[in-house]
């Protein structure tokens, strides 16, 4: 599998920083460009543009993670802060635009009613996403 190209979604939970780490460990034996990507859904009583400060706040804040969490793997990533109605259209309209062969999302173990669920953003990925994709599952706890 060559990779030019990786996409790694984040949300600011725990199980960012393997997916970085992942994403930075595959990169490098190819060589690719690494994008970290924070999609703020935005509501749509909302204009789509409009400034959230303190979601604005945060989203820069777990950027700058990422980016700490990269050059830790002496790896450099290219950062962007999306704005969006919905997380999931908005991570494969990014892996389209860039033409990724890679998007890596970590995801937080947690059971919903008992069972094991995914929420709503990773299968909408898995189901519409133009390239391969990978979980990063965080351990049970």
């Amino acid at each position: 599998m060559r990779l030019e190209r990786i996409l790694v979604a984040i949300n600011g939970r725990d199980a960012d920083v393997e997916a970085v780490k992942l994403a930075c460990d595959l990169a490098k034996k190819s060589k690719a460009k690494v994008y970290v990507v924070y999609v703020i859904e935005v509501k749509r009583s909302l204009p789509l543009d409009a400034v959230i400060e303190s979601e604005v706040e945060k989203a820069e804040k777990v950027l700058t993670r990422a980016e700490d969490i990269a050059a830790d793997r002496d790896y450099e990533v290219e950062t962007d802060l999306v704005q969006a109605r919905e997380v999931g259209p908005a991570i494969v309209d990014e892996a389209m635009e860039r033409e990724i062969d890679l998007i890596l999302m970590g995801v937080t173990y947690k059971k919903s009613f008992g069972i094991f669920n995914l929420g709503r953003v990773i299968p909408y990925v898995l189901e519409e996403a133009p390239c391969r994709v990978l979980l990063c599952r965080e351990p049970m706890s």
